[in-house]
């Protein structure tokens, strides 16, 4: 361990002392104002880091403890290294004995990035953020929000000067085998950004020298006094509860949600948004408890199912409903998966925590979807539509990514709903530090947390029309340079708006995935109203191969594997091409043919590049699948499970670029189609009946009109029930042969309409109940027991050549020597 007499020697080094003044000096401030600052640490040399960290800490604890009675400091590190284990030593070290030594009424807590997303919905007063052997964006996004105002966070990097040029974990699991060394972008953008923002500090340890030293630019705004509300129905205690007068607001509008929903309306409805940090999930967590009291006197039980992308989303939520429960003094058991809340159990009530997908099938009495913009369009749709109280709150800029993509997708039916008496509140006053908190600007800026697409104007409308777009290659070198930081932010901002979920991650893997591409459609007076991210996958080399098809894993390279792995041809690894990680069009001008016709440049550019296919996977919809199958795509592979959060099945889609690979495509196709149907009654059961019929009817193998093979006892028994001696039930085995003939068959063959395929696939090929089918296609069973009769008619005579006028004349002439003697052909004529 260090002697005191060398830690003494290191933090007199001059400028350090300068910064240091500099740095308590603006702390005083940032304490009184509630704003935090940032202090970056750099250096190769552990000793000297850990040493002036150690130094800084106990200025920072002395001064905070002394006015504000507590602070508990978070240390974070990658305890996989040796070096970071050793500063890691150091700092535990010192800060420890002088702690012990002063009586310091402080806390330090040292974790590992691993185990970041417990922190979220916690509070500290100061983040220490080891980033010298990884800088993982998603961290820093997770991580910096949990410093209340009058905190630091302070960030330990490699030498500032060179930083950009080195390779850090995070990066390296960025590659895959065809690239093995990663672009070095992202760390040379933030360190740009990073110089170009204030209230913070940048500090040399081994050359003794004051990078930058910028207080914060900002006006202070004091927090509005807490005003609670007069004549609620919620007892006094829990708007008590509120930190806020934003809290004390979303708490009323809730409560509305304890009374009879008013005439004319079905339903009711709560929608709140704001920046991470604003306190909504805890303002949520507080109302549960006042609309379980309330229920409570006209209902024997109360049951309210939470969800979000993942549990550790409702955490806060749950955590407040508790401190809420106990403020009414409510008995509880709060059940718990490692240190993470599931479920509040009360002897009348629970506050259940569930994943998306499965909340649609609850029978619940207050339906919350917490983070939900988290979470795809078509599942809100349904939890808001089953249940008649409903709770929604969704970041609106985080790192959870959610961008205004929720107002634009899932508001606009919600607010021209009638039917739904909705209250929506934007909550705008942070819980933990001040409005235009320099730290939180600095974030949102270095990981375009609030990044959104331009304006268009009636100009650009007409542009759109015109097709006056330029197709844009985006080298990642130039486009995450400070000088195009406006072109990136509304580049990233589509994505946002277009996907459901995004990640600070997303944004390093544009910067630094050696074998990702970025392409864009843009006006003529340069704003882009579509983008593309791709991925360059494939080949694959032979011994990979041979490991894939034994269930081996390889980095990246999502469709080849997937493809060898269930197509099982082998030639699949030699291919190349790209996959399409995404592509997005401006929320505002989509339906315009604008994805098409990015699109189409994207394949000119494969096939100008030599590859050997293009492609795509997503979460199966109608809408998405009509419009890749428009756009020339076939799929050939679906997922056996859906995804927890999206509840949709990932599809892939691939389009061909040569001959070669036409013929795997034709093949992979055919495979893919027989897979369906002989898994629609099993794996692919609950499958939705319009994208089951866009994929088995999505390519034309033109194998002509395919005989089923069917014996003449099941022939004979078909005639008899299409003369209505025998019920569907009675030769569904039949049918479903005529109807596995019809999907096999070429595009000319198949005769007919939407609602009677449905019928098939719903009836015959899932084997859904005939009240089940009435629901989904919206008929009567009696309606369509006739329907499936008629359907048979006509696969029997487009198929087998039997007219109906000669059904009775062939009806019931099978003989046990001709059974034995004749082939079905032979039988039929």
């Amino acid at each position: 361990m260090l002697k005191r007499e060398e830690i003494s020697n290191i933090v007199k080094a001059s400028q350090y002392q300068e910064l240091k003044k500099l740095f308590l000096k603006e702390l005083n401030k940032a304490i009184e104002g509630r704003y935090r600052l940032l202090l970056i640490l750099s250096g190769d040399d552990n000793k000297r880091l850990a040493v002036i960290l150690s130094d800084i800490l106990i200025a920072f604890l002395r001064s905070f403890v002394r006015r504000k009675d507590y602070a508990k400091i978070l240390y974070i590190f990658h305890d996989e290294f040796d070096d970071a284990r050793a500063r890691q030593r150091i700092v535990k070290s010192i800060i420890r004995k002088y702690v012990k030594r002063k009586k310091l009424n402080t806390e330090i807590e040292f974790g590992v990035y691993e185990a970041s997303e417990k922190y979220l919905g916690t509070t500290y007063q100061g983040l220490v953020m080891d980033v010298i052997n990884s800088l993982r964006p998603l961290d820093l996004g997770r991580l910096v929000g949990i410093v209340e105002g009058g905190g630091i966070v302070i960030l330990l990097t490699p030498k500032w000067s060179d930083w950009h040029n080195r390779k850090n974990l995070f990066q390296m699991s960025l590659t895959v085998p065809q690239h093995p060394e990663p672009r070095k972008v992202f760390v040379r953008w933030f360190k740009e950004i990073t110089e170009n923002s204030d209230g913070l500090f940048i500090y040399d340890v081994d050359s003794d020298t004051i990078i930058k030293s910028a207080p914060p630019k900002l006006r202070i705004v004091e927090r509005k006094s807490i005003k609670l509300p007069e004549n609620t129905t919620f007892p006094q205690e829990l708007y008590k509860l509120a930190l806020t007068q934003d809290q004390v607001e979303a708490i009323k509008f809730i409560e509305t949600l304890a009374s009879p929903i008013p005439k004319p309306f079905k339903r009711a409805s709560i929608v709140l948004i704001a920046d991470r940090g604003r306190g909504k999930s805890c303002a949520i967590g507080i109302a549960l408890a006042g609309l379980i009291k309330s229920l409570l006197e006209s209902k024997n039980k109360v049951r309210i199912a939470v969800t979000a992308p993942s549990l550790n989303n409702v955490q806060a939520l749950m955590q407040l409903a508790i401190k809420a429960l106990e403020a009414l003094q409510f008995k509880y058991k709060a059940l718990k998966k490692g240190d993470m809340i599931y479920e509040i159990k009360g002897d009348r009530f629970s506050i259940e925590y569930w994943e998306p997908a499965v909340v649609p099938k609850l029978d619940v009495d207050i339906a919350v979807v917490d983070e939900a913009a988290g979470i795809p369009v078509p599942l809100l749709h349904k939890i808001w539509l089953r249940f008649r109280r409903t709770i929604f709150a969704t970041t609106i800029h985080g790192y959870e990514g959610a961008g205004r993509g929720f107002s634009v997708r899932f508001m606009k039916r919600l607010k021209e709903d009638k039917d739904t008496k909705l209250v929506i509140y934007e909550m705008e006053e942070p819980i933990r530090y001040a409005i235009n908190d320099p730290v939180e600007r600095w974030q949102f800026r270095v990981l375009l947390l609030d990044a959104e697409p331009e304006e268009l104007t009636e100009e650009d409308i007409k542009l759109i029309r015109e097709k006056q777009f330029i197709y844009l290659k985006l080298n990642p070198e130039d486009l995450f340079r400070l000088e195009n930081e406006k072109l990136l932010r509304t580049l990233f901002g589509i994505y946002v708006l277009a996907h459901y979920r995004n990640e600070p991650d997303d944004l390093a893997m544009m910067a630094d995935a050696p074998h990702h591409s970025i392409r864009a459609l843009a006006l003529k007076n340069g704003k882009i109203v579509a983008a593309a991210q791709l991925a360059e996958e494939g080949p694959i080399a032979s011994d990979s191969i041979h490991s894939l098809l034994r269930g081996g894993k390889i980095p990246g390279n999502i469709i080849p594997d997937r493809l060898l792995k269930h197509g099982r041809i082998n030639e699949i690894g030699l291919g190349k091409g790209w996959r399409i990680v995404r592509i997005a069009v401006h929320p505002s001008v989509q339906g315009r043919g604008i994805g098409s016709y990015l699109l189409n440049e994207l394949v000119k550019e494969s096939i100008e590049r030599g590859y050997d296919w293009i492609g795509s996977g997503f979460g199966a919809t109608e809408e998405l699948l009509r419009f890749w199958v428009k756009n020339g795509f076939i799929p050939v592979h679906i997922s056996p499970d859906r995804n927890p959060v999206s509840a949709e099945y990932t599809v892939l889609v691939i389009k061909p670029l040569n001959d070669m690979w036409r013929e795997i495509v034709h093949i992979l196709y055919k495979e893919f189609r027989t897979k369906m149907l002989e898994s629609l009654h099993d794996t692919y059961r609950d499958l939705e009946v319009g994208v089951a019929r866009i994929l088995l009817s999505a390519y034309d193998t033109r194998d002509g009109c395919r005989k089923p093979e069917l014996t003449p006892i099941q022939l004979d028994r078909l005639l008899s029930y299409v003369e209505g001696y025998m019920t569907y039930e009675s030769c569904s085995d039949a049918v479903t042969m005529l109807v596995k003939a019809y999907w096999s068959s070429s595009k000319e063959c198949r005769i007919l309409n939407s609602t009677e395929e449905s019928l098939t696939i719903l009836k015959v090929l899932q084997g859904l109940p005939w009240e089940m089918c009435g629901d989904i296609i919206g008929r009567r069973k009696s309606k369509l027991v006739d329907d499936m009769r008629n359907i048979v008619i006509k696969l029997l005579e487009a198929y087998i050549n039997i007219a109906k006028k000669d059904v009775d004349t062939l009806l019931g002439h099978v003989t046990l020597d001709q059974y034995k003697s004749k082939t079905h052909e032979k039988h039929v004529s």
